[in-house]
């Protein structure tokens, strides 16, 4: 699965740097050069690394840096920039920034550092309490599934059974799952279920979901497959 990275600055040629310090590595680079650009970006796509300059024709990089982490607290910060100086580094990281990288930079330790921000983050969110995709957000310890309704996430109730065969779904991603296994892993082998309980139950889960029911596909023959957007 490759990573997604917004990098916000005005300068194109910023933009190509970057992109060929980041060449090798599984993650897809898109640009913002102003802030506008960057909440528009950041509200229709899930972006797992943020570099932000300071200086921005429309826009601060530490008041940006605030107000993304409101709405995508789970979501890392880099500030690339040319500001130098110790206190504008430390109002960077008091900002919520988790990186410092000054300008001009160097290729490879710019790689080293995206690549282990982008690491940890992958096994922060493998042993999360939470799952999130563009369409749909999972809160295991709540209980609580939101979905994305025209750019608003919306929670959505559902019951004991539905959020335990969503979880199940979450869990395998992209992978066709068998009723059999379904029945065995959800009810217990010691329960007797017909696999056309198993369908009502996810038909039911789907027409909850709404608009965003097609990320679970029926799979013809086998079963069913959870298809969120990366």
């Amino acid at each position: 699965m490759s990573n997604s990275i917004l990098l916000v600055d005005d300068s194109k040629e910023v933009f190509y740097m970057v992109k060929d310090a980041l060449s090798g590595t599984l993650a897809n680079l898109e640009w913002a050069s102003n802030t506008e650009e960057a909440f528009s970006l950041l509200s229709k796509n899930n972006f797992d690394l943020l570099l932000l300059d300071i200086e921005l024709p429309d826009g601060n990089g530490f008041e940006i840096c605030s107000k993304v982490q409101v709405n995508h607290p789970n979501l890392a910060i880099f500030f690339l920039t040319g500001h130098a100086n110790l206190s504008e580094k430390v109002l960077g990281f008091s900002a919520g920034a988790d990186d410092y990288i000054t300008k001009p930079f160097n290729s490879l330790e710019l790689k080293a550092r995206v690549e282990a921000r982008l690491k940890k983050s992958e096994s922060l969110k493998n042993s999360s309490d939470i799952y999130r995709w563009k369409e749909i957000e999972i809160n295991k310890a709540s209980q609580i599934v939101k979905i994305n309704d025209q750019d608003q996430f919306e929670p959505v109730d559902l019951t004991a059974l539905e959020f335990k065969i969503l979880t199940y779904f979450a869990k395998r991603p992209h992978t066709v799952i068998n009723r059999d296994t379904m029945l065995n892993d959800i009810w217990g082998e010691d329960v007797h279920v017909y696999h056309r309980s198993v369908d009502t139950h996810v038909s039911k889960l789907r027409r909850k979901l709404g608009p965003v029911s097609f990320i679970i596909e029926s799979v013809h023959g086998s079963g069913y497959k959870f298809t969120p957007t990366e």
